[in-house]
């Protein structure tokens, strides 16, 4: 889906549209209430986010998949696989497994860690354990209620925060504001690209919080820098990624967003490629929607890799450190049964 443009701003649409987000409010509370809560044997932290809408859960779990790994942990993914179509648990494998299969945000995190798509994601945490699993990294967590986490991460968008602070559809909210923040542990705010975000909401600022930026590696960048470029995203916010390409100096002859996951036909991207070549510029995307592409057309269009660079990084160890706490040291997971 694309931000709509009432998600922004109070009054109007959203007014009119607020006894709906109420009644969505309801329906996320009962979810809640009557969710059983499973503990597994390993601890979970969740990276989860309070919009609807790309606010960088996906590399958030990739930054921090390396991390733990580096670390000596052995970390899984656990992902709900959204627009695939395998039901799981499948541990994703990029060398077999498509889009199609198993969605597009997981064939990128399994680039950094082995991760699982299930629409049980308490049977892919089993899974998970019973395949090594030291640590489990709950993508898009935080509406999750089935799996108990030891941490929950909630990850923020500067430029937009919690937009017009509604719940869907009057707002871009996916539960109320109150219980959500009750469940974090710590915030992540991701920097904006443009830097022309609104003021971070007080309600925010209580947390505890981690600051973070995204930067493209210094060999793309480099590529791109004065290179006429045809940009085409469908992100939660495609307009991240053109102002990213306009920070590196790339000059956008087009910017085209499309819907957060859209599948790319082939007449499609023929189309895109048609017209980037009549404007003289590189096709250039998202490595989210790199992976969407036909197979034949992921070689004609160069991906854009953006890195999460924690601003302190100690922030977030401090964060996740009931969760590190709980891992097993080596000598008591050999004796678990």
């Amino acid at each position: 889906m694309r931000t709509p443009e009432h998600w922004r701003r109070r009054g109007g649409l959203a007014a009119l549209l607020a006894p709906l987000g109420w009644l969505y409010g309801l329906g996320a509370r009962l979810d809640r209430w009557t969710s059983r809560r499973h503990r597994v044997a390993v601890p979970v932290i969740s990276i989860g986010n309070l919009t609807a809408g790309g606010t960088g859960k996906t590399p958030v779990a990739i930054a921090l998949a390396e991390r733990l790994t580096a670390a000596g942990i052995a970390v899984h993914i656990l992902s709900r696989g959204y627009g695939g179509r395998l039901a799981g648990p499948v541990r994703v494998d990029p060398g077999r497994h498509g889009a199609a299969d198993t969605g597009d945000e997981p064939l990128l995190l399994a680039r950094a860690a082995p991760t699982w798509v299930a629409r049980d994601r308490v049977a892919a945490a089993r899974a998970a354990i019973a395949a090594g699993a030291q640590l489990l990294l709950l993508d898009d967590g935080h509406q999750h209620y089935r799996l108990a986490r030891d941490c929950s991460l909630l990850v923020a968008d500067e430029g937009q925060w919690l937009g017009n602070g509604r719940v869907m559809p009057a707002g871009p909210l996916r539960e109320p504001l109150s219980p959500a923040l009750a469940r974090a542990d710590a915030l992540l705010a991701i920097a904006d690209p443009a830097g022309a975000g609104p003021p971070m909401p007080a309600a925010l600022a209580r947390l505890p919080r981690c600051t973070a930026r995204f930067e493209v590696p210094e060999g793309t960048a480099t590529a791109l820098r004065g290179q006429a470029v045809f940009a085409f995203a469908g992100i939660g916010r495609p307009e991240k990624f053109f102002a990213t390409l306009r920070a590196l100096g790339a000059r956008p002859v087009a910017e085209i967003p499309f819907p957060d996951h859209a599948p790319y036909t082939v007449d499609q991207v023929a189309r895109l490629l048609e017209a980037a070549a009549e404007a003289g510029a590189r096709p250039v995307t998202t490595e989210k929607d790199h992976v969407r592409l036909p197979a034949d057309a992921q070689a004609l269009v160069t991906a854009v890799p953006v890195r999460l660079q924690f601003d302190d990084p100690s922030a977030l160890e401090r964060a996740i450190a009931h969760a590190l706490a709980r891992i097993a040291p080596p000598a008591a997971r050999e004796a678990r049964p």
